[in-house]
């Protein structure tokens, strides 16, 4: 016999318990032991990531998949090329330059990444794979229940290099 569940809502309380724990989260991966620890901050580790996947990509093209305004990129663009992790190729101003991440860039992503792994992995300690599999399903479940069309597509999704 099937039970017809009525969905509930989420008391205020839970609400509240739940967004404490991503800001918690999400101040665990932005925090200065991070940056120290794997040499780059979060906006740093999503900037790799998107140029090492579009290789050739420009900063019109990043600040329209981010959301953010070109003045932020172009800042955060510098400091990536000064530390010398990204390339910016020839090609006309107006357009912007094609960027590449260069070979001491795609080493320094590669290693936040592994970092970043095994702070997850870590997290996961002695959860089994049905518990994984119920906690990504949540996970998902909970994204798709904010995502909205109004928001800038997320060019992440399924990709652990950002």
């Amino acid at each position: 016999m099937q039970h017809n569940r009525q969905a509930r809502r989420p008391s205020a309380d839970g609400v509240a318990r739940v967004y404490e724990e991503f800001v918690l989260l999400v101040r665990f991966l932005t925090s200065g032991a991070r940056t120290q620890d794997s040499g780059l901050s979060l906006v740093q580790h999503s900037l790799l990531g998107f140029i090492s996947r579009n290789p050739g990509c420009r900063a019109t093209d990043i600040s329209e998949v981010f959301g953010v305004h070109r003045s932020t990129v172009s800042r955060q663009l510098r400091h990536a090329v000064d530390a010398g992790w990204v390339e910016a190729g020839t090609g006309p101003a107006r357009a912007g330059h094609p960027l590449r991440l260069t070979d001491h860039g795609a080493t320094v992503l590669e290693g936040a990444v592994v970092r970043r792994l095994d702070d997850v992995r870590a997290g996961l300690e002695g959860w089994d794979e049905n518990e994984l599999e119920r906690f990504v399903d949540l996970l998902q479940r909970f994204r798709a229940g904010i995502d909205s069309d109004d928001r800038t597509p997320d060019q992440n999704d399924g990709d652990c290099s950002a």
